[in-house]
Formats: structure tokens, C-alpha cells, sequence
């Protein structure tokens, strides 16, 4: 992971976001991009392509240019290299537009925990952005202070298709230095023998280099309950996550489970692009 980017909107939300993506740029020696996107009206937005100087837009540019450079020479980012990106466009557009750019390898954004999305992410910006996103989208919970996870629950159905964002996970288990945990959701509506289970586990994990890991296999309602309720019973300080993207989400995260983990949960979230 060398490239991070955090969209923001100046709210304490995104500082949040902020603050970890720090103490994860400090710990893999990645650089920050800071950005900022203008979601004008239609008129304001044209008369910036077409060189009309609208007062208006010229002062909310000349405004959150001011900001955003104000931010990037905080303190707090002492030591690490820090970019900084000021786009004209629809939110999630342009989130998807810079990471492109900029070639980044992570998003962090913040939430407002169980309570719904961030300011900056209304609506359905923070469901596009998940959703058609090539890399992994970390969504931050609540104040962050040292963004310590000692316990990153990685919930899956443990298919072939979920092999990358796996190793993802292991990549970010190691950066993060937390215990990794395996959890298959076993439902009534596609019910397995525990035997039956673990042969999916085992041959998930055949050829698979991670020795420490815990395996659970864990017996709820639906999906979504069975991995909010195992992360709160274990204390999980992360979930891990995984989409079809464009396609629609995978089998096991189907219709808006995935959506659902992001707001409801308490911890953080992370959602990686499935092949």
C-alpha cells in the first residue's frame, strides 16, 4: 500500500478518516491525497469549464483551495508526504476519478458510525463509491485515536472469487499488526454441516500462505445479522467485506447487505473489490 486517499469535507467525520489513514500511511510508508470535491450546480460548474468567472464559484474554488492547503500543512502530518486534490464533479465521480489519477491503492472515508453516512458522503455517494470502486474502501467509525484493531473479522462465503480481496485482507491484517479471524455465516436458507463448512474453509485456504488465523463458523438468521452479531460478540475492531462492484455484490453479500454493514455496524468497515 503506497497510495491513500481521503476524501474531505472539512467535517469532523473526515477528520476522522484523516487521522487513520496517518497512522496507517506511518506504518506502510504511504503517501496521502487530500481532496476536495466542489459539487456545484450545473451553471456553476460550467462557467469553471467555460472560463466564466461567476463570483460565486470563484469564491467557493479560491475558498476551499484555501482549506484544503491550510490542511495538507497541518502538524499532525508531520513526516509523511502529503498531496492534495481540488475536482470539480459529482462526489462519487470524483472520488473515483482521483483515485484513478492518482493511482491510488485505498479510500478512507469517515461515517457517522451506526447513525448513517458521512455529511460528505449523503445518499448514495457512499454506496457508488464502494460499489464501483477497483480498490479496497476503508469507512472509519466514530472518533479515532490510535486506530488500533486487534481484532479484523474477515466475513466471506470463502469462494474462489473471494481469494484476492483475502489476500488484501492478510496484507492489511499484517500493516495493521491484528489478529485475523475467518468467519463463514451458516443461515437456515443454505445450511452446511460444520464438516461440510470446514472442507470449504480448507480448500479456500489450500496453497494459501497465513498461518495465524482463527476459523469460525458461526449459525444466525440471515448473513448480515450473523456478521454484525459475531463481530460484536468478539469485539471486532474491523470487518472485512467483499463486491462484484458494478455487477452487484456477490452471493454471500447480495442486495444491500454490504450497504447495511457500513451504517449499522460499530466498527469499521472494510470493502474490497471482488475479481
Amino acid at each position: 500500500m503506497k497510495k491513500i486517499l481521503v476524501p474531505t469535507d472539512f467535517s469532523n467525520q473526515s477528520l476522522n478518516a484523516i487521522k487513520a489513514a496517518i497512522i496507517l500511511a506511518r506504518k506502510s510508508s504511504a503517501e496521502i491525497t487530500l481532496l476536495h470535491i466542489l459539487d456545484l450546480p450545473n451553471q456553476g460548474s460550467d462557467s469553471i469549464h467555460t472560463g466564466s468567472k461567476a463570483p460565486e464559484v470563484i469564491f467557493f474554488k479560491d475558498s476551499a483551495e484555501q482549506k484544503l492547503n491550510n490542511l495538507a500543512h497541518d502538524p499532525i502530518f508531520e513526516g509523511l508526504k502529503i498531496n492534495t486534490s481540488l475536482i470539480l464533479a459529482k462526489t462519487y465521480q470524483g472520488v473515483l476519478k482521483a483515485c484513478e489519477t492518482n493511482q491510488c491503492d485505498l479510500i478512507i472515508m469517515g461515517s457517522h458510525g451506526t447513525s448513517g453516512v458521512t455529511e460528505y458522503f449523503l445518499g448514495s455517494n457512499t454506496e457508488k463509491v464502494v460499489r464501483y470502486s477497483k480498490i479496497p474502501v476503508l469507512v472509519i467509525k466514530g472518533e479515532v485515536s490510535d486506530f488500533k484493531i486487534t481484532n479484523f473479522v474477515f466475513a466471506s462465503d470463502f469462494s474462489e472469487g473471494a481469494k484476492k480481496p483475502f489476500l488484501k485482507a492478510i496484507e492489511f491484517s499484517k500493516i495493521l499488526d491484528s489478529t485475523l479471524t475467518l468467519l463463514m455465516v451458516n443461515t437456515p436458507n443454505n445450511f452446511k454441516p460444520t464438516y461440510v463448512a470446514e472442507q470449504i474453509l480448507e480448500n479456500f485456504l489450500e496453497n494459501i500462505n497465513q498461518e495465524e488465523y482463527n476459523l469460525e463458523i458461526y449459525n444466525d438468521l440471515d448473513i448480515e445479522s450473523g456478521v454484525r452479531n459475531f463481530s460484536k460478540k468478539s469485539n471486532a475492531n474491523l470487518i472485512g467485506i467483499a463486491t462484484h462492484g458494478r455487477t452487484g455484490l456477490s452471493h454471500f453479500l447480495n442486495g444491500s447487505i454490504s450497504e447495511d454493514l457500513v451504517n449499522k455496524v460499530n466498527c469499521s468497515v472494510l470493502v474490497f473489490r471482488m475479481a
